[in-house]
């Protein structure tokens, strides 16, 4: 039975996907369509049918999709663009007014924009005059000056019930507790690794709150993948907008004799990076169908450029005989190019039609793929080799560790995109395979956060 299940939420967590590229359809639309045709499907299957032919039946009994999709698109040719800014004469389909999360939105953005500035009441100072001896403070509580306010956002806008909610609030302040209360040692590295590694497990809080309760579904931690990429690539244009105001700010206030640089390193640049990822988090809830034709082609266009850095990179290695310098600033670059191009394969397969057959970007992706595992490889033996030179350190340990979750998560990728390009597989193993993975990294840099300062001896 459990089987027959998760087929059924493969086949809803397709057909879902597909239904959010159509042009004219809202999330909230998807979540009204899908909660019909969930509740159609248990119809059919209490009547005697089968999971996977109750869902066939289901999708049909609702009519011509696509049909849907053209007629939204007629009747509402420019919402998709004043849905922002203008109210409807009618609440929406969850019973809320748009200016209503609007004023939530704006309410929530301040809150995480002020946030950063709270601290000057407990006599910081400001976090762009910091001195080395302070900086650890905002370091390891950055990750709490935003995400407990996108969790909150999210709560609301799922209409979280009270367990949930509590969990929620349980999860952050344990982490506040365990960064602010352990006694590292100033400038020691266990400090650096913890603060590297909260917002990481957080992000997972987030998706919680996002998924709205059903975060086991394997088709909402996908569409947690693109949320999470869509507003990274709304967080790049708000900031380089943001830089363009800076640079106006100054230049305007500097023609009249006065200077605004302070007013822009205190205030403008924290606290409007703060509220830019809620507003950011807002804009990809509203505007999903716009920023997906955009992130797919970002996608295509970068894969073949770190297939052929990494490629080149070995060549070079190969050429040269040397190996991978092992200290920490190298590590993670490296980590983070790796992280980059597993970003790269979640979106692609988020992006894909399962039912499609391989293409020749398939092929490209599997070389994406193995290149990053054999830099992975290369990188692990590395420090394989330093431990048994020097023993074991904080860095090298989260370092070893890290590496190790990604090699698992590149070859069984890699595994499964060969077997699919051989026509022995199927694109949705290798959709639910980095789904289920996601907690890992999660689980990972909890362990990092709260086990590695009391291991290391707070150093």
């Amino acid at each position: 039975m459990a089987k027959h299940d998760e087929t059924l939420e493969a086949q809803i967590a397709q057909w879902r996907s597909w239904l959010r590229r159509r042009p004219a359809i809202r999330p909230a639309d998807v979540e009204e369509l899908e909660g019909h045709l969930r509740d159609q499907v248990a119809a059919l299957v209490a009547a005697g049918l089968a999971a996977d032919e109750a869902f066939l039946v289901a999708v049909k009994r609702m009519g011509n999709l696509d049909a849907v999709s053209r007629e939204f698109a007629r009747e509402h040719s420019e919402r998709l663009w004043k849905q922002l800014v203008t109210a409807p004469e009618s609440p929406d389909e969850t019973g809320q007014w748009a200016s209503g999360e609007t004023l939530v939105v704006v309410g929530l953005a301040a809150g995480a924009a002020l946030a950063v500035k709270l601290p000057e009441l407990f006599g910081y100072p400001p976090l762009v005059n910091v001195d080395e001896e302070l900086l650890p403070f905002y370091f390891r509580n950055m990750s709490f000056f935003v995400l407990p306010f996108l969790a909150t956002y999210f709560a609301w806008k799922r209409r979280l019930d009270r367990t949930a909610c509590v969990r929620l609030v349980l999860a952050f302040a344990a982490a506040a507790l365990a960064i602010n209360v352990f006694p590292f040692t100033p400038g020691g590295h266990t400090l650096t690794l913890a603060a590297l590694h909260l917002p990481i497990a957080l992000w997972l809080a987030v998706g919680v709150a996002y998924a709205g309760g059903r975060w086991r579904d394997g088709g909402r931690r996908m569409d947690f993948v693109r949320f999470s990429g869509e507003l990274f690539i709304y967080f790049v244009l708000m900031a380089l907008g943001g830089g363009v105001l800076t640079g106006f700010t100054l230049g305007t206030f500097a023609a009249i004799g006065l200077d605004a640089e302070r007013f822009a390193q205190q205030w403008l640049l924290p606290c409007g990076a703060m509220g830019a990822i809620i507003v950011g988090a807002w804009l990809v809830e509203a505007k999903q169908s716009v920023i997906e034709n955009m992130a797919p082609v970002l996608t295509r266009l970068f894969t073949p450029l770190f297939a052929a850095v990494l490629l080149t990179f070995l060549a070079a290695m190969v050429w040269t005989g040397r190996g991978i310098d092992v200290e920490r600033e190298v590590l993670i670059g490296f980590d983070l190019l790796l992280a980059v191009v597993l970003g790269l394969l979640l979106y692609a397969v988020s992006a894909r039609d399962a039912h499609a057959p391989p293409d020749a970007f398939d092929a490209l992706q599997l070389l994406l793929v193995v290149s990053a595992l054999v830099v992975d490889g290369v990188a692990l033996a590395a420090i394989a080799g330093r431990i048994s030179e020097f023993g074991f350190s904080p860095n090298r340990v989260a370092a070893l560790g890290e590496n190790l979750i990604l090699l698992v998560n590149l070859a069984w990728s890699a595994w499964l995109y060969a077997r699919f390009l051989r026509g022995r597989g199927s694109f949705s193993a290798l959709d639910r395979w980095q789904t289920d993975y996601l907690p890992v990294y999660a689980v990972w840099a909890g362990f990092v956060v709260v086990v590695f300062p009391p291991l290391f001896g707070y150093l």
